[in-house]
């Protein structure tokens, strides 16, 4: 019979990301009290418990693997926020010897489902995380919800995407660059945007007033039934603490809206100017 070997509990952290990849995620709910408590999985296989946490598939990233892994070991959804340590320690190797593995996590915030006893998980625990750290098999875990009880109790999840490929400014014909579209290797990265972006649970989509910002994140909008909106992106970057200014640059007048005029009047941090640079057929 084939031997099982638990996980290490003797963590090298100086042990080089190997070709076995994994993710998971401390799903957390508010307790009766107002305090997070944390979800705890029982491994029959290894005897162990543990955080929800497994493979990634393959092409996965390690955002989907751990929402999939929550959702299979404990029946919940959840809203991915933001990464926590990751943890790395070696493994048996097909062939021999031992090899690294790199296990990814995320804070997770519960959502819909019922737990129910299955082939890789037959009991789960809701604790606060102090309890948590007494009922968890390996240290590693541990340090993990360190992690998470350093975050701040109001924390937000801020996305901040790079527009999609959009092709040469060169070739393109259009009248102005701010009309230059995804190209169609673009279009393959905003649908791979689209696969990841939802498990973050985003509630507003902002975006520069360019098309090729606006088409790079239209999806996600659309299924949350709102507008892509630069103004709202002032409104939010003006209520962000401390002493800045906010200036930007638009190349072209019509990006220039009545709800963009009435942010920048009422948002104390925006600049009063709108910046248009030159363009051929100007006069002084």
């Amino acid at each position: 019979m084939d031997s099982i070997e638990h996980e290490s509990d003797q963590i090298d952290q100086e042990i080089p990301t190997g070709p076995v990849r994994a993710a998971g995620a401390v799903l957390w709910r508010p307790g009766p009290g107002g305090e997070p408590e944390v979800a705890l999985v029982h491994r029959p296989r290894y005897d162990d418990w543990s955080l929800p946490k497994g493979k990634l598939d393959p092409g996965e990233s390690v955002a989907q693997a751990a929402a999939r892994e929550v959702l299979e070991e404990t029946g919940y959804g959840c809203v991915l926020s933001g990464p926590l340590v990751p943890v790395r320690y070696s493994v048996p190797a097909k062939g021999g010897g031992r090899t690294g593995k790199r296990v990814d996590y995320f804070a997770a915030r519960c959502g819909h489902g019922a737990f129910a006893p299955n082939d890789e998980v037959d009991e789960l625990r809701w604790l606060d995380t102090a309890q948590a750290r007494e009922v968890l098999t390996y240290p590693h875990d541990a340090q993990v919800l360190d992690a998470f009880d350093a975050l701040p109790a109001d924390a937000v999840t801020l996305l901040l995407v790079r527009h999609a490929e959009a092709g040469s400014r060169e070739e393109f014909t259009g009248p102005d660059d701010t009309l230059r579209p995804l190209s169609e290797l673009g279009e393959r990265q905003r649908d791979a945007l689209h696969r990841i972006l939802p498990l973050y649970g985003p509630e507003r989509v902002c975006a520069a007033p360019r098309v090729r910002c606006a088409q790079t994140v239209r999806p996600v909008a659309e299924d949350l039934g709102i507008e892509v909106d630069f103004a709202d992106l002032l409104r939010r970057l003006n209520a962000v603490p401390g002493d800045f200014w906010l200036r930007f640059m638009t190349s072209h007048p019509k990006d220039a809206s009545p709800r963009l005029f009435t942010a920048m009047a009422e948002c104390e941090k925006v600049a009063k100017q709108l910046h248009l640079p030159f363009q051929s057929g100007l006069c002084a």
